[in-house]
């Protein structure tokens, strides 16, 4: 009787741990990702095959949490409560998801290191102190496209060209620097540049259907909303005949024209080297630079160019690194 008492009292502990579940001794990685788009769950899968590459295998040593809110604001601040909470590290996606997780970090007092991608700016966006030293508890890697590079496509595509259309999202920080830079190189190539914002996708037919009546060609940079609904752009550049410059290799792929872009499950992987730095090797984020990449695709939508009645120079179908037919 006193043995089968001893056995109960040895036993409960683990029934509880099944029933209530228990800390099995894996690191907690939590993800959270900002919207559902090709380009920003390239960069999630990017990062989990680098960590497995590295010895950090979800459902092995690791337990990875992915949460998604779809841009929406309320969901994504109860998904990150939840991340900060229980996890050992956590990767952001994108800007917004970025400032959410380590606003919450700073309210609960948590240290936990935070990483970001796909974010164009960490520095404007306030989630670093700047590149070279970090600071604090946050580091990552940026999505910053070469946006000179890619306003000198217009000219190429289009010699005759003297109007562009700039159209972005107004709340993404990220979209607006790119903006900004593209509108000073177009102007230094002599293009009159007309910028016009939405602010929701309910806004983009009507706003880019008006910007694409006045202009020879339009430029969206890497814009998490419009992205997320290129279809939308798609029909209007095939109503108006005219090629849309885009921000990233995706957008091309969803119905843009033309881009130099960024390799983002490369960037993904990029970032899951900083994670192993620190949960291998001990290194603290502020002692880790927050870097992008230096070398980008250039990928033509054949396709699309030819529905709309735009002959690609073969120069550039010589130098393209992908073409779509």
């Amino acid at each position: 009787m006193k043995l089968r008492k001893l056995f109960v009292l040895l036993l409960m502990p683990l029934l509880l741990a099944i029933l209530f579940g228990c800390d099995d001794g894996r690191i907690k990685i939590g993800i959270l990702q900002y919207v559902e788009h090709n380009a920003l769950s390239e960069a999630r899968q990017g990062f989990i095959d680098g960590l497995a590459e590295a010895g950090f295998v979800d459902g092995e040593n690791i337990k990875i949490t992915v949460y998604n809110p779809e841009t929406n604001a309320n969901t994504m601040e109860l998904q990150a409560k939840k991340l900060v909470r229980k996890s050992d590290l956590i990767l952001a996606i994108a800007t917004p998801a970025a400032v959410e997780v380590i606003n919450e970090a700073k309210k609960r007092k948590k240290d936990t290191p935070i990483l970001f991608t796909a974010v164009t700016d960490p520095v404007d966006a306030k989630l670093i102190a700047s590149n070279e030293q970090p600071g604090g508890n946050v580091t990552g890697t940026n999505d910053m496209n070469p946006v000179a590079a890619q306003i000198s496509l217009v000219k190429e595509l289009l010699p005759a060209a003297t109007k562009l259309g700039i159209l972005y999202t107004a709340s993404e920080t990220n979209s607006e620097i790119q903006a900004n830079i593209a509108k000073t190189a177009a102007e230094n190539l002599g293009l009159t540049v007309t910028v016009m914002t939405i602010t929701s996708v309910n806004d983009l037919q009507q706003v880019a259907g008006q910007l694409a009546s006045g202009v020879d060609a339009l430029y969206i940079p890497t814009d998490n909303t419009i992205a997320a609904a290129m279809g939308i752009v798609k029909d209007v550049m095939k109503d108006k005949g005219i090629p849309a410059i885009v921000g990233e290799p995706n957008i091309v792929e969803a119905g843009g024209s033309i881009t130099y872009g960024i390799n983002y499950y490369r960037l993904g992987r990029v970032t899951a080297e900083m994670a192993v730095r620190i949960l291998r090797d001990n290194v603290h984020p502020k002692d880790i630079p927050s870097i992008g990449l230096s070398e980008f695709d250039l990928v033509i939508n054949k396709k699309q160019l030819e529905e709309i009645g735009v002959t690609i120079p073969q120069s550039l179908l010589e130098r393209a690194d992908r073409i779509i037919e």
